[in-house]
C-alpha cells in the first residue's frame, strides 16, 4: 500500500502529548486507523529509546572514520634539566673528566604534530562494519516502531468494537421498549395477557443490563487506547472509521507475492541482514589487521633556552608498520566474530521462516474472517426478518410475544456476532499489513 504523507494532525497530537497537564484537551480532527498507527510509532517510549540507540550507532561511524583522518595536536613544554658531563660519552677539553654538573638548562618548546594514515585497509573495514551496525540499529528501531503501531491498531479496533456493541445494545433497547409498549397496549385494550407484559419487561431489563456493561467496556477501551498513544487520559477524541463501514476486499493477495514483499519490506529482516553484514565485515577487518599500515607524521615548532634564541625545528617521516605476532589475540577475536556471524545467519534464517509463516497465516485468517463476515451479515438479515414476522403475528393477536422475545434474543446475538466478525476482519487486515511490514502505510 502506498505511504501517505503525515497529516497536520500529528503536530496537534505531539502538542497534546507534551501538554499532559491540560485538563480539557481534545483532538480537533477525527482519528483514522493509519493516523493512530503512525503517531504511536513516533511517540511510544520504547520506540524513542530505539531511535536513541540508532543515533548512538551513527555516532560510532564517526568514531571509526577518525582512524582514516589526519590527527593534529599542539603542545607547549617548559622544562628544566641538569646534565652530568661525564654521561656525554666523550671528554670535553677543560672539564673534569669525572664529570661536572651542567645546568639547570631551562627550555621552552612550542610544537605542532600531525599524523596522516596513508594505507590502512583494516580501518576502512571497521568503518564499513560500523555503517552496517548503524543500519541494523535503524532497522531495529523501525521494527519496534511497527510493534508500537500494531498495539495502537489493536487498541483502535477494540474501541471500534466496543462502540459497535454499544450501538447494537441501544438498538436492542429500542426494540425491547417497542415490544413492551405493544404488550401494554394490547393488555389495556383487552386483547393481551399480563404474561406478555412481564416477558417484555424482563427482556428490556436484560438488554439494559447488557448496555450498561458495554458502555463501561467502551469507556475502558477508550482510556487504554489513549495510554497506547501516550496521550493524556482526559483527551477527547473521535474515530474517523467505524466497523459497520468496513467492506471486504475483493480478492485475497497471492501468498508468494505477499511473502516476497514481506522479505523486502519487513524492518526486522532488514535489521537481521544488516547485523549479518556487520559481523562479516568485522571478521574481514580483523583479518586485514595483519596487513602493513603506512602512515606519514611530522612536527614543527620553535625551541629556545631561557626565552632566548628561538629556532624553528621540525621532524618528518613515513612509517611502515608490519604486524608479526600478537600472542594469538587476533586469532581469538576472529573466532569470536565468526561465531557471531553464524549466530546472525541463524537469526536471519529463523526470521525469514517466521515472516513467511506470519504472512501465510494472516492470509488464511483474512479469508476465514471474510467468510465469517458474509455469514454474520446473512444471519443478521434473517434475524431481522424473524423479528419482523414474529412482531406482525403478535400485533395481529395470532400469537403471544414469546416468539417475538425469542426472535429479538436471536437478533441480539446476531448483532453481536456481526460486530465480532467485523472486528476479526479488521484485525486480520492489520495482521497482514504487520506481517508484510507495511502497517505504517495503512490509511
Amino acid at each position: 500500500m502506498p505511504s501517505r504523507p503525515l497529516p497536520a494532525l500529528f503536530a496537534a497530537l505531539a502538542l497534546l502529548a507534551g501538554a499532559a497537564r491540560a485538563q480539557d484537551s481534545a483532538l480537533a480532527h477525527p482519528l483514522t486507523l493509519g493516523d493512530a498507527i503512525r503517531f504511536a510509532a513516533r511517540s511510544n517510549a520504547v520506540a524513542q529509546e530505539a531511535r536513541d540507540r540508532a543515533d548512538a550507532a551513527d555516532a560510532r561511524i564517526t568514531q571509526r572514520r577518525s582512524d582514516l583522518l589526519p590527527e593534529l595536536d599542539a603542545s607547549a613544554l617548559e622544562s628544566g634539566r641538569t646534565y652530568n658531563s661525564a654521561t656525554f660519552g666523550f671528554v670535553i677539553p677543560g672539564l673534569n673528566p669525572n664529570g661536572i654538573l651542567i645546568g639547570p638548562v631551562k627550555t621552552l618548546d612550542l610544537r605542532a604534530h600531525a599524523e596522516l594514515p596513508l594505507v590502512d585497509v583494516a580501518a576502512y573495514k571497521r568503518v564499513s562494519s560500523a555503517k552496517s551496525a548503524a543500519g541494523a540499529s535503524s532497522a531495529d528501531a523501525a521494527n519496534i516502531a511497527d510493534e508500537a503501531g500494531e498495539l495502537a491498531a489493536d487498541g483502535y479496533v477494540r474501541v471500534q468494537r466496543a462502540e459497535a456493541l454499544v450501538a447494537a445494545r441501544l438498538a436492542d433497547s429500542v426494540l425491547a421498549d417497542s415490544l413492551l409498549g405493544i404488550a401494554r397496549d394490547q393488555l389495556n385494550s383487552g386483547v393481551g395477557v399480563a404474561i406478555d407484559v412481564t416477558r417484555a419487561q424482563v427482556q428490556l431489563s436484560t438488554v439494559r443490563a447488557q448496555l450498561i456493561v458495554q458502555r463501561a467496556e467502551r469507556d475502558r477501551t477508550r482510556l487504554e487506547f489513549l495510554r497506547v498513544l501516550n496521550l493524556p487520559l482526559d483527551t477527547r477524541y473521535t474515530l474517523a472509521d467505524t466497523l459497520d463501514r468496513l467492506a471486504p476486499a475483493g480478492a485475497l493477495p497471492s501468498e508468494s507475492a505477499a511473502v516476497a514483499a514481506a522479505l523486502t519490506a519487513r524492518a526486522d529482516i532488514r535489521a537481521a541482514q544488516m547485523q549479518l553484514e556487520s559481523a562479516q565485515t568485522s571478521v574481514s577487518s580483523i583479518k586485514w589487521e595483519r596487513a602493513p599500515r603506512l602512515a606519514a607524521a611530522g612536527d614543527y615548532g620553535s625551541i629556545g633556552v631561557n626565552g632566548l634564541s628561538y629556532l624553528p625545528t621540525y621532524t618528518w617521516g613515513v612509517q611502515l608498520s608490519v604486524p608479526i605476532f600478537d600472542g594469538l589475540r587476533r586469532e581469538g577475536r576472529i573466532e569470536e566474530q565468526e561465531a557471531g556471524v553464524r549466530e546472525a545467519r541463524t537469526r536471519l534464517n529463523a526470521l525469514t521462516q517466521q515472516a513467511s509463516l506470519e504472512v501465510r497465516a494472516a492470509i488464511v485468517d483474512l479469508g476465514a474472517a471474510r467468510e465469517q463476515l458474509v455469514v454474520a451479515r446473512e444471519r443478521l438479515a434473517l434475524s431481522q426478518l424473524e423479528v419482523s414476522q414474529a412482531r406482525e403475528r403478535f400485533v395481529a393477536g395470532v400469537a403471544g410475544n414469546l416468539d417475538v422475545i425469542q426472535a429479538s434474543s436471536n437478533l441480539n446475538t446476531s448483532r453481536s456476532l456481526l460486530v465480532e466478525a467485523l472486528a476479526a476482519y479488521q484485525d486480520a487486515l492489520v495482521a497482514l499489513a504487520r506481517a508484510q511490514g507495511t502497517i505504517t502505510a495503512l490509511p
